[in-house]
Order: C-alpha cells, then sequence, then structure tokens
C-alpha cells in the first residue's frame, strides 16, 4: 500500500560517537531523505566484531547519553555496535527500515571482516531481518589526516537504492578508497579476499603480547575486494552471517 511515511535509519559505528565520518554518513543518510537517528558506543570499540558486550549498572540498566548534532538526534551507548543494532531490533528506537555503520575510518576488507564493529553492527542488524550497510573509507598510508567522507557518500543513494530493492536482512559492505570523487572507478561487485589488507603478528616479551601490522602476505585474486581497492574501485559484497551446513552426517553408518 502507498505510504507517505519517511523511511527511517539508525547510524552506529565501532569508532565512537566523536567519529567525523559517523556524523558525514548521518549527514548523507538524511539528504538521501531518510529520517535519522545516531546510536555510536560512547568510546572507540574497533575490533569488537559481533560483541554484545555493554557497561551495565547494578540494576541491571545500560547507560545511554544524548549527544545530538547538527539537527540530528544522537545517543553515545556504553555498548558495542552489535549491541547497538540489537537494542534497536529488539524495540529501542522506532523500528529503522535500515540500519547503516560506518564510515569507518580504514577499510574492512577480506575475511577480516570477522573483528570489524562496523560489520558487527550490519550482521547484528541483518539476522534480525534488518536491512544493513557497513560503509568503510580507506585511509591511505600513511594515514591521510582529512579522509574523503565525500567519496564514500557520493555513492551512498545509489547503494541504499540497491539494499531497499533486496530482500529483508541483507547486508551489504562498502569500501571506498582513499581517492577523490572524480578519480573513483565504478563501483564493483566484490569477492572477499583470504585476509585482509593487513595481517598481525604477536609476539610475546616480558609478560606482554606486542602487535605488528604487516602486508597481507598473500596476492589477492583479481576480482576480490582488496585488489579492486587497490586498482581505484570502490566495492560492495554482499555478506552472510551464521548458518547451518546440513550433510555433515550423511551417508554415516
Amino acid at each position: 500500500m502507498p505510504t507517505s511515511r519517511r523511511l527511517r535509519a539508525v547510524i552506529t559505528n565501532d569508532d565512537g560517537i566523536e567519529s567525523p565520518g559517523l556524523w558525514a554518513l548521518a549527514t548523507a543518510a538524511r539528504e538521501a531523505g531518510f529520517e535519522v537517528t545516531v546510536a555510536a558506543p560512547h568510546v572507540d570499540t574497533s575490533g569488537a566484531g559481533g560483541s554484545v558486550l555493554a557497561v551495565r549498572d547494578d540494576d541491571g540498566h545500560v547507560r545511554v547519553h544524548r549527544r545530538d548534532r547538527d539537527g540530528i538526534t544522537g545517543y553515545a551507548v556504553e555498548g558495542h555496535p552489535a549491541f547497538i543494532a540489537l537494542s534497536v531490533a529488539r524495540g529501542w528506537l522506532d523500528a529503522p527500515d535500515v540500519l547503516l555503520s560506518g564510515i569507518n575510518l580504514g577499510q574492512n576488507t577480506g575475511r577480516a571482516i570477522l573483528h570489524s564493529g562496523t560489520v558487527g553492527a550490519a550482521l547484528a542488524a541483518g539476522l534480525q531481518g534488518i536491512r544493513a550497510l557497513a560503509v568503510s573509507q580507506g585511509i591511505g598510508w600513511p594515514p591521510n589526516p582529512n579522509p574523503r567522507w565525500d567519496s564514500s557518500t557520493s555513492l551512498l543513494p545509489g547503494v541504499l537504492d540497491t539494499l531497499l530493492a533486496a530482500p529483508e536482512g541483507t547486508v551489504l559492505s562498502l569500501n571506498v578508497p582513499d581517492l577523490p570523487v572524480d578519480e573513483l572507478g565504478p563501483l564493483r561487485e566484490a569477492e572477499l579476499a583470504p585476509a585482509g589488507t593487513v595481517q598481525v603478528r604477536v609476539t610475546e616479551g616480558e609478560g606482554r603480547l606486542r602487535t605488528e601490522y604487516l602486508g597481507s602476505g598473500q596476492e589477492p585474486g583479481p576480482e576480490s575486494d582488496v585488489a579492486l581497492l587497490a586498482a581505484g574501485h570502490p566495492t560492495v559484497t554482499s555478506l552472510t552471517s551464521v548458518e547451518a551446513i546440513t550433510g555433515l552426517l550423511a551417508g554415516s553408518t
């Protein structure tokens, strides 16, 4: 049935409520015609993956703080991104048509997205039947101190059209290279590389663990997100989360 109701979007991230990328995404969603509410972690929770950890008071409540900005209602939540997505799905705030997560400071590629709080929030929403989009922006190396958020937001309307036309629970991951808008290649659908752009090596010394960030150490396939981003293409990938694979005991006696 036709309706004049505006579509609703909840915007979250894992870089925290103060991240400029979060508010750039919220503003872009509002400009695309959505009714927007921001609900993001009160501190940086990068690497939280699908964790639903939250800081609870003695009475079991999780604290939420108002953080409105530029006419957009905002909440800083003392919990991880997937906790926020789950809370939204289970009755907090008006039911959204989409959950948008990002814009992450740095791309999320390969199977390493398992560890991303940005992607974790989107997957948590998808499991609850909400269409979701994780947006991640490359920042180059050394990191660009002024990320080109407009490179990501310029792609948002078209990707949102794709998302809204997809079944409920669809989860998309959009990665955008660290390039000006007019230098971006065409948007490409990408496979997940076996690993992310970087790998971590952990060493131990004097009772402490030290992490070092290395190159991926693998040659990514030409249709992978890592390879396409390196060639200047924004990439979009449709993700699935937890599911069972049948047939384990087939043929057993």
